[in-house]
């Protein structure tokens, strides 16, 4: 399983990625977040995706749209000589909103789609002969020719396009059920209700089984087969999601970090992090600032 943490934008305007394809189990599962806002595309491929607590079914034509620092997990399926390839359009929000201001209704679809409380993260049916994908194209295109005055007209215009294009299809779609749901999945949804609720706080397994009804280990095997990993594994990744988070957007000491993500002793939470990020608590606040 990949963690990628929070992922920085590079100070460059737009992360863009036209048609790039994963084969034999590259990134077959990835937790990640951004600082900005993300535009997936996927052509091609099959799998879950978990948001918010929420499994959908990942399938080509899907579009998915992460809001800033909303972790999301994806679990792809490589049987079958299967590839997974997509699209992405990672942007900080902000700094294209002005764009936006001659189309009111636009751009209140605009500010929504990147802080709004969303219903679903995900639209389906977006096929390779649809404009949002000629979007792409287009883009793909025009980008190495840009001289960096010409970069924010650019993809400011690409993305006013493609929030017109995408508004009446989302729209459309979320007045209908568009969850990927089994009883399976829906256990699993509780869980990680519980995990969000409880993640703050020190695990105990058989706490966790007591209050949901189920034994430890029906309720382990369970979530290791829908999700990839164990509840452990999940709960160290959202501790270290979290930490990353406050890290960047707070300036609450390493001792405070460490007891919001549950983890009383400071000297464990620096190894703990550093294992997993490669670099200390305070290492990595201090590059995130240059």
């Amino acid at each position: 399983m990949s963690f990628q943490g929070v992922t920085d934008l590079n100070e460059e305007p737009l992360y863009f990625a036209y048609k790039r394809i994963s084969v034999h189990n590259q990134l077959k599962e990835t937790f990640h977040s951004h600082r900005g806002t993300e535009i997936l595309l996927i052509h091609q491929g099959n799998g879950t995706m978990i948001v918010n607590n929420v499994s959908y079914e990942i399938r080509p034509g899907m579009l998915c749209i992460f809001q800033p620092y909303q972790l999301h997990h994806l679990q792809l399926d490589y049987s079958n000589d299967q590839t997974f390839e997509r699209s992405i359009a990672t942007f900080e929000p902000t700094l294209f909103d002005s764009y936006f201001d001659k189309w009111p209704a636009l751009h209140a679809f605009y500010n929504y789609m990147n802080v709004g409380r969303l219903p679903s993260p995900c639209i389906y049916g977006i096929e390779d002969n649809h404009d949002i994908t000629g979007l792409f194209q287009s883009m793909q295109q025009k980008l190495p020719t840009l001289s960096e005055a010409e970069q924010l007209e650019e993809i400011s215009l690409f993305l006013i396009l493609l929030f017109r294009s995408m508004k009446p299809i989302w729209q459309q779609q979320q007045k209908q059920p568009i969850l990927f749901r089994t009883r399976k999945n829906h256990h699993v949804e509780q869980i990680l209700k519980w995990i969000e609720q409880h993640y703050t706080n020190p695990f105990h397994l058989d706490e966790m089984a007591k209050d949901l009804h189920l034994s430890t280990y029906h309720l382990s095997h369970m979530f290791k087969e829908t999700v990839g990993i164990s509840i452990t594994e999940y709960i160290a990744t959202r501790r270290t999601h979290q930490a990353l988070r406050l890290l960047t957007t707070t300036d609450k000491p390493i001792t405070w970090i460490a007891q919001e993500i549950g983890i009383t002793n400071c000297s464990y939470f620096c190894k703990f992090f550093k294992s997993r990020m490669g670099t200390t608590p305070h290492q990595y606040r201090k590059r995130w600032r240059r």
